[in-house]
């Protein structure tokens, strides 16, 4: 059995966001192609793309098949958004907690400068003396 071979690369935390906003402006990206398609069959059924429409109108039941055609690949995309809304979501939390971290990470390393600098002008009042 082959297992699976990953490359080395160095992603950390803000990488790794910024490459899940890219996957999920690709997949917006590819719903929208996809709800274009439905649209331009739609309007080819009905004769409405080729200005020299040389076959016959399209009947009751064409008009009901390309429509449920339609429909179901809108269902298929608004459940795909669905799951793209639940991964902006869960990226935003993200943020919003590596934002938290990085602003206590900077408190923390305020409060330590200030201590070495106290001990520092403690050590010097003191070799004054």
């Amino acid at each position: 059995m082959s297992t699976l071979n990953i490359p080395d690369i160095d992603i950390n935390s803000e990488k790794s966001l910024n490459l899940l906003i890219l996957a999920v402006a690709l997949e917006e990206l590819g719903l929208a192609n996809i709800i274009q398609a439905e649209a331009e069959k739609i309007q080819f059924v009905l004769g409405a793309l080729e200005k020299e429409y040389k076959k016959e109108p399209p009947t009751i039941d064409d008009l009901l098949k390309i429509n449920k055609s339609a429909g179901q690949m809108i269902k298929r995309v608004i459940e795909k958004e669905m799951l793209i809304d639940f991964i902006l979501e869960d990226a935003i939390d993200l943020t919003q907690s590596l934002t938290e971290e990085s602003e206590d990470k900077k408190d923390e390393d305020k409060d330590e400068d200030k201590n070495k600098d106290k001990d520092k002008d403690k050590g010097k009042s003191e070799d004054k003396q």
